[in-house]
């Protein structure tokens, strides 16, 4: 049997690990099978569990799931090896080269000084706007990563213009399109007008996006914590139906209203 005791210091064993799961020789069929693409999904899932684990206080589990979304690095890495496109090594070395040089004000040989997390986050802005331009990238908003949840995408792409002065100028001109969009949405809404609908629900979200932005919020953070509440809320409902008999259709909108208060009263 291979002992895969491991060095908490090196990434060695688990890149053994999944040399092996990926061997024609007495690997695991499903990992053969893999590729970037089926592997993805998986990828943006493991990152929402880490996600999930910190925004409910488990640290608990963070370990593990730290665990989890580092073998999907390395599972990437494995098939890009084979490939022979690049390694893990190749990808340590590209995030260390990348840190380094968008900290001069850390690794610099003249140290510049930054006088807050808010000019570094600008220097970083305008460094990256730099490797883009070095890079031949043409448009402001390129690799804004199309994949990115819709909400998180939209406050990425706000945030990306306003890197060249196109914002609105506080949160108090966000707040205001939000009303400007509302007024979109119910002309068409009058019109019954389908996709007329879909477009200034679309707007109005994307205004939502960079409201939350404007706060220094994470807008998927926070309808992340809406469905929470609703869940809470909901569960508190469905138990007073049924302390009640179960029978849903024993109880009007108006008393299921009023479970519903119950619920965000006790939860505020």
């Amino acid at each position: 049997m291979t002992d895969h005791t491991h060095d908490a210091r090196s990434i060695e064993p688990l890149l053994r690990i999944m040399a092996k799961l990926r061997s024609p020789d007495g690997g695991c069929p499903w990992d053969r099978e893999q590729t970037f693409a089926t592997i993805a999904p998986y990828t943006l899932e493991e990152a929402y569990e880490v996600a999930d684990a910190i925004e409910r206080g488990a640290h608990d589990e963070l370990e593990g799931e730290l665990g989890d979304l580092l073998f999907q690095v390395v599972f990437h890495a494995r098939m890009a090896e084979e490939a022979k496109l690049f390694d893990f090594g190749d990808v340590v070395a590209a995030i260390c080269e990348k840190l380094v040089r968008r900290h001069p004000h850390v690794f610099g040989d003249e140290q510049e000084r930054v006088a807050s997390a808010d000019d570094q986050t600008r220097r970083w802005e305008e460094i990256k706007r730099e490797e883009r331009d070095a890079g031949g990238a043409t448009r402001v908003l390129a690799d804004v990563p199309v994949a990115l949840p819709g909400l998180a995408r939209a406050a990425k792409l706000g945030k990306r213009a306003a890197t060249v002065g196109f914002d609105w100028p506080d949160a108090a001109g966000v707040r205001a399109k939000v009303t400007e969009e509302l007024g979109e949405l119910d002309a068409a809404l009058g019109s019954a007008d389908k996709g007329a609908v879909a477009s200034e629900v679309g707007d109005l979200l994307f205004t939502i996006a960079n409201l939350c932005r404007h706060f220094d919020l994470d807008p998927e953070a926070c309808v992340r914590g809406a469905n929470a509440r609703f869940e809470q809320r909901f569960d508190h409902v469905e138990a007073q139906v049924r302390a009640a008999g179960g029978d849903w259709g024993a109880h009007n909108p108006d008393a299921l209203e009023r479970f519903w208060q119950e619920a965000k009263n006790a939860t505020r």
